[in-house]
């Protein structure tokens, strides 16, 4: 049944691997490419595809590599930023598709953003949503977490051989209830135990009660695809993008800093501790066309949580800046 929340899923060869991905709405005009984030999907989007298709926008949801139904390949390198912006660049020339809109949430943010640094000629405007635009650190960030936030702190264990993957499939419906929660899971991961790791998720996984009624925002519907989707994958293929943090840093320094001549949108959340929308203060610093817009009562998965303001913040800025 969930499958009818989605268009047909469809196959593409791109970029070495097969990728799946879900496409809706007239195809003319300027197509919207979205890329999901940790522990997503393309079915993550179910919302947004169905109303920028009903709005009469061309609308493309792939699971990406790693994830779903597309190819999950072995090496930890096949995952870094080049071969994630290549996916989208190929899944562009499968399509026959010069330019498109991309917008991507949470590590989707993170790609979309390095897609006109890297791929200028095939980017009409980015849509970040909660993820900002960051400069390139001045040191390796998986340094700067482990500093700033202790080795427990998430990002840091990921980068971990086997161990992230292990705990977090080893009850994929826990771990999946466990993120697909309301503001209040972030916020509590916000604030560490004495002597503890901020973001400490495997301990927090681990002592949480399971009780995710008061927290849910998906139905149990919604949650079972994702619950068997990941028992099916495991969580690898995502996690592998974290294990590229160091790589993607040496390797971005003599990208451009800036980007101009593409209009941007940032929409943040109020409530994503994660990601703050105090983290996207600097992004006019940065960005010559930028519009940016808080998602009030939102936690970090603001597409599922809050889809009308999404979807209403996301059409009324592509009805001014791509009419139809």
């Amino acid at each position: 049944m969930s499958d009818a929340m989605m268009p047909p899923v469809q196959k593409a060869k791109v970029n070495g691997i097969e990728l799946a991905y879900y496409e809706a709405g007239p195809k003319t005009g300027v197509p919207i490419v979205l890329c999901h984030g940790f522990p997503e999907l393309a079915f993550s989007w179910r919302h947004q595809i169905k109303a920028l298709a009903d709005a009469g926008r061309w609308v493309i949801a792939p699971d990406q590599r790693g994830y779903g139904l597309s190819s999950r390949p072995e090496a930890i390198t096949d995952y870094d930023i080049e071969h994630l912006t290549g996916d989208l660049v190929g899944l562009l020339d499968h399509l026959g598709v010069e330019k498109a809109i991309f917008v991507g949430h949470d590590w989707g943010g993170i790609v979309v953003w390095q897609m006109p640094l890297l791929h200028p000629t095939r980017v009409a405007g980015v849509i970040g949503l909660n993820t900002p635009f960051m400069p390139r650190a001045p040191a390796d960030p998986i340094l700067i977490m482990r500093n700033r936030f202790g080795p427990d702190m998430y990002i840091v264990w990921f980068q971990t051989p086997g161990e992230p993957e292990k705990v977090l499939g080893e009850d994929a419906g826990k771990t999946m209830r466990f993120f697909m929660r309301k503001p209040r899971m972030m916020q509590e991961a916000a604030q560490p135990p004495e002597g503890g790791s901020t973001f400490a998720f495997k301990d927090l996984l681990r002592q949480w009660d399971g009780n995710y009624a008061p927290d849910a925002f998906l139905t149990e519907e919604e949650l079972a695809f994702f619950v068997d989707t990941f028992k099916r994958t495991g969580f690898t293929g995502g996690i592998n993008w974290y294990r590229n943090f160091t790589r993607n840093w040496e390797r971005a320094e003599r990208l451009p800093t800036r980007i101009d001549g593409i209009p941007c949108l940032m929409i943040t959340a109020e409530k994503d501790a994660v990601l703050s929308p105090e983290m996207a203060e600097p992004m006019p610093a940065f960005i010559g066309d930028l519009e940016t817009h808080m998602v009030k009562d939102s936690g970090h998965w603001t597409q599922q949580e809050k889809p009308e303001d999404v979807n209403r913040l996301m059409l009324d800025w592509l009805n001014r800046r791509f009419p139809t």
